[in-house]
């Protein structure tokens, strides 16, 4: 399958999100990244659910939503109101991460489980076959524009070995420091969809720095 391009909406301009929202509309790019931060899971505070909404009523391409928040379950049907389309949480934040996925599921989102740098591929074995999309994070969760984990790619390789072994059908994100001097790499060792933010949206002409991604991956 195609590679995918998910611009991360952290990294665009707060006080002109809805240019930024339609830029990447009018983009290459093929998914929305929202990154949700509650302040205790990691140490920043992003979007909440207005911001969301408003992304949400302009937004013309599937939203993907990164959850860094504790007791994720809480928020579940919350977020499917709001119009998230994949709604990832994270393994270190989930007691029972089978059931969390179960919900998501039920409430009509693809399901999703994020990774910190430090914890192994190992701990998806017996759920792989359950999820829809695994994000590994490149960087250390809570801040945009960190510099890339070069482990990344080992753990890539893990990931796509352990969804084949299963025949899943489990997509691989990568999330933090993406940029087109890493995009060929990670997709060769597996990835299927790049969140990219400070790269593209710092960039001087973020819809032909989405087109270039896009043309490396593919």
């Amino acid at each position: 399958m195609n590679k995918l391009i998910a611009p991360s909406i952290l990294a665009a301009d707060f006080g002109n999100l809805q240019r930024d929202v339609e830029m990447v509309n009018n983009s290459n790019a093929d998914w929305f990244h929202i990154d949700i931060m509650d302040g205790v899971f990691v140490p920043n505070i992003s979007f909440g659910m207005p911001v969301l909404k408003a992304i949400s009523k302009h937004a013309k391409k599937t939203i993907d939503v990164h959850l860094m928040i504790v007791d994720p379950d809480r928020y579940i049907k919350t977020f499917a109101e709001l119009g998230a389309d994949v709604l990832t949480v994270h393994y270190e934040a989930c007691t029972h991460l089978h059931r969390t996925i179960q919900a998501i599921k039920a409430s009509g989102m693809k399901a999703g489980v994020a990774l910190n740098p430090h914890t192994p591929i190992s701990v998806l074995e017996d759920i792989i076959s359950d999820l829809d999309l695994v994000c590994i994070m490149s960087v250390n969760p809570g801040f945009g524009g960190q510099s890339f984990i070069e482990n990344t790619y080992k753990k890539v390789q893990q990931l796509k070995e352990l969804i084949v072994n299963n025949n899943a059908n489990t997509l691989i994100e990568i999330d933090g420091g993406v940029t087109n001097k890493n995009a060929k790499q990670l997709t060769e060792a597996g990835a299927d969809v790049l969140v990219a933010g400070s790269f593209v949206f710092k960039s001087d002409n973020p819809t032909e720095t989405i087109t270039d991604l896009k043309s490396i991956c593919n």
